[in-house]
């Protein structure tokens, strides 16, 4: 059985003869990924603009199973592809050492998971399920059109999150970069607990008593930042890592969405921390301004 699986999900002979070409594979041109990003962009804007224009600000759309059922798809799709490039990790690394003790860079398969020798080309196993992570941005997308439905709300980070996530899974891919299996390894993991998380929310279940999204995207970027580390450090004490001029324009956009997100999360906790002490001194004061009144309830989200 698990013989079975494991072939279907790592040496199937197209995952194993996976190639990354502008020929072969689908969206895999830079002029795909610009106007998928425009248009991406254009029509969250084209859409937020016309909801204004119509109907009132407050008025939200509803669009009853749909997110909840988006959330299930990439929960489970994030959950499959992290089992599959586990897998396909694992045998990589079996039958590349050889390659490693010829080029006396890489010693370990965590070493491997940083750092790809020079000379790495975006074929095999591993290469096929970034395709699959690449490809799978698209459906993170919707939930753009979702919160502006549902929410009324457009804001610049997440338009600029959302392509830069697209735009650096696409590097990934065109320049063999290194440390993505781990990066992808991290974001499936991750986005399948949120995901799942925001479907268990959506049927009507009990959330959790704390921010469960925010703090997980806190995570990811820890740990991506440790990582960055970690490739420097191959990158200069063990002769040098493939795809380094992409990884640069990668850290420099993750320098900036983890500037932007730090600035979202230290405003949500200042505005948060105001809420709750002003709330807290109008409890007081109605308490002891009014006898045998009943207190008010104060609700936190």
């Amino acid at each position: 059985m698990m013989q079975s699986v494991k072939y279907w999900l790592s040496d199937h002979p197209s995952i194993v003869s996976f190639r990354w070409s502008p020929t072969l594979s689908f969206g895999s041109t830079w002029s795909f990924l610009f106007s998928s990003i425009a248009l991406y962009v254009l029509s969250a804007v084209t859409l937020h603009v016309f909801l204004s224009l119509l109907l009132p600000k407050r008025r939200r759309v509803p669009l009853g199973p749909i997110p909840a059922i988006h959330s299930l798809c990439v929960s489970l799709i994030s959950a499959v592809i992290f089992v599959c490039i586990l897998l396909s990790a694992a045998a990589d690394v079996q039958e590349t050492r050889w390659f490693w003790r010829r080029t006396k860079t890489i010693t370990t398969p965590f070493q491997w998971l940083l750092c790809f020798p020079l000379g790495t080309r975006a074929s095999g196993r591993v290469f096929f399920w970034s395709y699959v992570f690449y490809l799978s941005r698209f459906l993170h997308l919707f939930r753009t059109f979702f919160t502006i439905l549902q929410r009324r709300k457009l804001t610049f980070f997440h338009l600029f999150n959302q392509s830069i996530l697209l735009c650096m899974s696409f590097l990934w891919l065109e320049f063999c970069q290194s440390f993505q299996v781990l990066a992808i390894l991290l974001s499936t993991f991750l986005y399948s607990v949120v995901y799942g998380y925001r479907f268990w929310t959506a049927i009507g279940l009990p959330s959790a008593c704390f921010p469960l999204v925010l703090n997980c995207q806190v995570v990811l970027l820890g740990c991506n930042l440790v990582c960055h580390v970690g490739v420097v450090f191959l990158h200069f004490l063990k002769g040098g890592c493939n795809g380094m001029g992409a990884w640069v324009f990668n850290s420099i956009l993750n320098g900036v969405i983890l500037w932007l997100f730090l600035n979202f999360y230290v405003d949500r906790l200042f505005r948060k921390r105001n809420f709750d002490d002003t709330s807290g001194h109008g409890a007081s004061s109605n308490s002891s301004a009014l006898s045998g009144g009943s207190a008010s309830e104060i609700k936190r989200e």
